[in-house]
């Protein structure tokens, strides 16, 4: 049966991964992402109502406080408006709200594309467990801790590109309050909540929302301690979401590029592992205690 609220089905139609200086106007589009056509079409749209209102591209820029340039960039479709943007650009230019109607158009649009991809496949799950073993799970991350990771990244990523991931990223924590809700669990090794990553007050703000997060119903968290002599996950981290039908896929995570696993025989044995690295970790309440004695260390 399928909940009301969650888009019905498997994992048909749903697109999978191929993988795993910026100002304050707006963000670089990716002319290769398949949102290019939504974000140049926004952009026609906005010239369209300045040049109806008699106003050149300076015009409106002063008047909503962006650069003519900026103005220029997004009405050609090379750069993805922020919502203040078309907020004020709307007022200016009196669309009467047509012109901020479009932050809904554009909302999935400022994410890059795989992260649109695995966002939609969380969506339509009705459970989701996962294994992380060197940072803490995309899921649970705080804002800040995500642009550290971000930041940490070799070769380095530029700052739109920072901007775009982070925002996708904490885009994606909606699964954490949608309705119906998803059963979510989450196995973290030990090192994921010790290792100081952003710095220790970056690290003791993470360890707070995974408390915080963790105190959910349909939330649970485990640590699996590093004096395990016996570990089901020595193959990396990865993901496994179950939709409404019975279907399943896996999400594998590697150093250059993510894989999509749905063949039936390769997910069954994801998810054989799963299950032991599970009885094989901590319990949720012993792991949340786990994570306050940490916190009190960090």
């Amino acid at each position: 049966m399928t909940d009301e609220g969650r888009d019905s089905g498997g994992i048909e139609g749903l697109g999978f991964l191929a993988t795993d200086g910026t100002d304050d106007a707006d963000q670089c589009v990716d002319l290769e992402d398949d949102s290019g056509a939504v974000v140049a079409a926004v952009g026609r749209q906005i010239r369209l109502w300045r040049e109806s209102a008699g106003l050149r591209a300076k015009d409106l820029g002063d008047a909503i406080g962006y650069g003519e340039n900026q103005v220029y960039k997004v009405e050609g479709g090379k750069r993805i408006p922020k919502p203040e943007f078309l907020d004020r650009a709307d007022q200016v230019l009196g669309a009467g709200g047509k012109i901020a109607a479009m932050k809904k158009d554009l909302r999935e649009a400022r994410y890059p594309k795989k992260v649109r991809d695995l966002a939609n496949l969380e969506r339509a799950a009705v459970e989701l467990g996962a294994y992380s073993n060197h940072n803490v799970h995309g899921l649970l991350q705080t804002e800040e801790y995500a642009r550290a990771l971000y930041e940490m990244r070799r070769p380095s990523f530029g700052r739109d590109e920072i901007d775009r991931y982070v925002a996708g990223r904490m885009g994606r924590q909606e699964i954490l309050e949608r309705q119906p809700l998803t059963m979510l669990t989450f196995v973290l090794e030990e090192v994921t909540i010790r290792r100081p990553l952003g710095g220790r007050e970056v690290a003791r703000h993470q360890l707070e929302r995974l408390l915080e997060i963790g105190q959910l119903r349909h939330v649970e968290i485990q640590v699996m301690p590093t004096d395990r002599e016996d570990h089901a996950g020595m193959g990396g981290q990865f993901q496994l979401l179950r939709f409404d039908d019975g279907t399943a896929v896996a999400h594998w995570e590697g150093q250059l590029y993510n894989r999509m696993i749905s063949d039936l025989k390769q997910v069954r044995i994801i998810d054989l592992r799963y299950g032991i690295i599970r009885s094989q970790a901590l319990t949720p309440r012993e792991s949340l205690a786990f994570i306050e004695k940490v916190l009190g260390e960090t």
